[in-house]
Parts: structure tokens; sequence; C-alpha cells
């Protein structure tokens, strides 16, 4: 019989019933179920709203319930309501009414809230310790490659010569801000709504900021209609992850390119690539593949949880059960993807030969060419024209401007000189451009310090 049967006359209807439960994905939170009753039961006792025997008795059974359902000795039931009723009826089997007195001074609408949040705040340190080791992959790469040279591109197309360990720090520090996001949404979430109720707290005398600290929370939330309500910390971790998926979706797609005949670039380890089921020759990069169609997911989930909430009345209403199927999945589907891309990118092979191949070709040092009139007193936008109008000649003639005589140089504009060689030759181009940020390699080495260093100062105020 349902824990809240006193009111009907009737059996519910086993679609009803069916249709109504949440045991099949509220069973992962046990251990928060069981974590926050024991708070509760702890304020209660101390509060004199249960008995010193009652407590023990609760606190000698909750454990072993968290442990049997761990070890699996202790199957969950699947005709259960959801998480909260399974682990109240089971501890009421054991104890007796003190297991009924539990839930005094507590709605399932509170103890959900906790429970969530409890939840998400465990899984969020999970993911933030993976995205911090992908940002470790990141600098550990781009430090072996911090000198070389590959084309910089946009709209696809060759643009300017950077260095690998340069184009990886971009990553590394859009993963830096995911970590961010991550622990700013935390701290907004890190307060206890227990002792809400259902939604106008209750009349025993609960000591609400007792199981918050108890909790690990930083204080309550200070309205009961928010405190069981608010899902605010779902929608803004979906989209923290949302964020964090559509980092890892650029840089499998840019995987993709680079191990790609067309490219080849980067080889993957055999053990993160996949073969063809006719083609023998194929070595197929899956697992970005993947990663980029699980982004749409995360999004999926997202907008899920955005249209729940968008029309709901206060306080509690049963449309928010549908809020733990998408953030779990989220939250499950971002540690999938962090899990396979860090090993497949700490075991890719860079190809150093196919990139400073790549960089040769495609003008790429036209724009340094155009500098190098302008640092010898030619207006920039006319050192811009010669320039368009040499690599035309090149284009025509079939050479490049490390190819292109100096004659012909000479005949675009006398400033020109035998030092244009020097100035136009890949090594210097990079080398040249030394601003904070830049692709240089001593550039490259600050943004990795620096990278590091807020990584660590991360994991520093994480432990506070």
């Amino acid at each position: 019989m349902a824990m809240w049967a006193g009111r009907f006359q009737k059996e519910l209807d086993p679609r009803t019933n069916d249709f109504n439960s949440s045991i099949r994905f509220d069973a992962r939170m046990f251990r928060e179920d069981i974590t926050g009753s024991l708070a509760h039961a702890a304020m209660l006792a101390k509060q004199g709203i249960i008995s010193r025997e009652d407590l023990e008795a609760i606190q000698d059974q909750l454990p072993k319930i968290c442990q049997e359902i761990a070890d699996g000795t202790l199957a969950i039931d699947p005709n259960a309501e959801d998480i909260h009723m399974f682990v109240e009826a089971e501890l009421t089997a054991r104890v007796g009414d003190a297991g009924k007195r539990l839930h005094t001074g507590r709605s399932r609408n509170d103890q959900v809230a906790l429970d969530i949040r409890l939840y998400l705040r465990r899984e969020m340190e999970e993911i933030s310790k993976l995205a911090g080791e992908f940002v470790e992959t990141l600098c550990d790469l781009a430090e072996k490659n911090a000198e070389t040279i590959m084309p910089g591109y946009t709209h696809l197309q060759r643009a300017q010569p950077i260095t690998f360990g340069h184009h990886l720090m971009a990553y590394a520090f859009m993963l830096l801000r995911d970590l961010e996001r991550l622990a700013q949404t935390r701290a907004r979430m890190n307060y206890s709504p227990l002792g809400s109720g259902a939604l106008a707290t209750t009349t025993h005398p609960l000591d609400r900021y007792a199981t918050a600290a108890a909790l690990g929370f930083d204080g309550i939330v200070e309205n009961s209609l928010d405190g069981v309500s608010d899902r605010d910390f779902c929608l803004e971790l979906a989209s923290d992850l949302s964020i964090l998926m559509m980092h890892l979706s650029r840089f499998s797609e840019e995987v993709v390119l680079w191990c790609s005949w067309e490219f080849k670039f980067v080889e993957l380890d055999d053990a993160f690539a996949t073969g063809s089921s006719i083609m023998p020759q194929k070595k197929n990069p899956d697992i970005t593949e993947l990663v980029r169609g699980k982004t749409g997911r995360v999004y999926g989930d997202l907008m899920t949880l955005l249209t729940m909430m968008k029309g709901l009345p206060l306080a509690y209403n049963k449309d928010m059960q549908e809020d733990k199927e998408a953030i779990f999945d989220a939250v499950d589907t971002v540690k999938l993807c962090l899990e396979t891309v860090i090993p497949m990118t700490r075991t890719m092979r860079p190809i150093p030969e196919n990139m400073r191949a790549a960089a040769a070709k495609g003008f790429i040092n036209a724009t340094d060419c155009a500098d190098y009139l302008a640092k010898k007193g030619v207006p920039f936008r006319a050192a811009y024209k010669i320039t368009g109008q040499l690599v035309a000649r090149c284009i025509d003639q079939g050479l490049t401007l490390e190819t292109l005589p100096l004659s012909e140089y000479r005949q675009a504009s006398p400033v020109f000189e035998e030092d244009i060689y020097q100035a136009i030759s890949l090594e210097t181009c990079v080398k040249g451009r030394n601003l904070p940020g830049g692709p240089a390699p001593d550039q490259v080495k600050a943004q990795i310090a620096t990278a590091r260093k807020t990584l660590a100062a991360l994991k520093e105020e994480a432990h506070v």
C-alpha cells in the first residue's frame, strides 16, 4: 500500500502506479537519500522531536541499508513509487515505528529537492575532475608541440602560421572557463532546501541550519516555496554541460579533419579508432563523431528542462519529476565523453612534417610580407595591395612567396631587399608573433603556465 493511501478508498490502478513511478531513474540517489535522512534524524533527536532510542535504531539500520543496496544484497523493489518510499519502507520493516517517525517535519518535496542537490554536487565534482584532467592533457601535448608549425585557419581556409601547441591551448582555456562555470553553479546550488516541507515549512521546531551544516551546505534556501520548486541549479548545470559539450564537439570536429588523408596532421591510436566492415583500409574517428552526436543529446536535455519549468506555478508540481532523467542523462553523457576523449587525446600522435608542409602552402605568410613593407614606411593598405599582387603572380607562375625571385619583389616595390625571405619564413612569422596570447613558442609556454596555475587555483578552491 502506498504511504499516502489513507485518503483513498480504492487501490491504485497498476497503469497509474507505473506511470507515476520514478524508481527506474531516481534509484541512483539512494546514498544521498540515506545521507539526508541521517542528518534529518539527528536534528529531530537534538530538537526533542524523536527519542534517542528512535535515533539509535535509525542510525543503526540506514547505513546497513545503504551498504546492502550498494553491494547488491538488497534489491530495490521496481514496484516502489520512488527511492525515498523504498528506503523508508525498508527501514520501517526493520525498526518499526522509529522508521515511521523519521519523516516527521519533512515532505517528499523538500526530501527530493535535497537529494538531487546532493547527488548533482557529487557528480559535478567528478565532471570537474575529468575536465581538469583534460586541461592537463592538452597542456602536456601543447608543451611538446610549442614549436610545431601548422596553418591557422579562418573560414576553414589557411590563414596565418601558428603552432599546434597554440591551437591546443585555445581548447585548454575553453575548458578552464567550463570549470569556472561549474564552480559558480555549485556555489549557487549549495544551499539546503530541507525543512521547507511541502511548501510552507512545518509547526515542528526544526533546526534547518543544523541539517544544512551537517550536509556541507553553505546555508539554507531562505524561502520555503523556492526551496521545493526551484530547479535553477538543474538548468544552470545543464547549460554549463551544454557549453562544455560544444567545446568537446568543436575539438572533435578538428580531430576528424586532422586525421583525414586530406589533412593527416594527427594519427589516432588504434585503441581509439574503428574500421569498416567492408573497406579494409579505413580507420575511422568514431569517438569524435559520437561526441559531436551526443552534444545534440545534451542540448536536448537542457531544452527539456527549460520547457518543463517554463509554465509551472508555485510550488511543487509533478511535472518536476521529469527533471531527473534529463539532468542525469546530461551528466552521464558528459562524463562518458570526457572519459573517452582524454585517453584518445593523450595517445594521439601529431605528424609535424605534414603540418609544416600544409603551412608552407596557401600563402599564409602574406600578412607578414605586408607587415614587412609597413615596417619600412609603406602605408599598410598600400602594402596589402602590393602583397596581393605578388600572391597573384605566384599563383600564375606556380610559385610561393618563398620561391618568388627578388626581381619580382622589387618590380612590385623597390622597398624589398634580400631580407624579405627571412621576414616571411614560417619560423620568423611564428616567433615574431610574440605578443601575449600569440603563437610564438615563448607565448605558448606562458599560456601553458597560466592554464596550469588557473587549474591549480580552481582545484584548491574546490577543496575549501
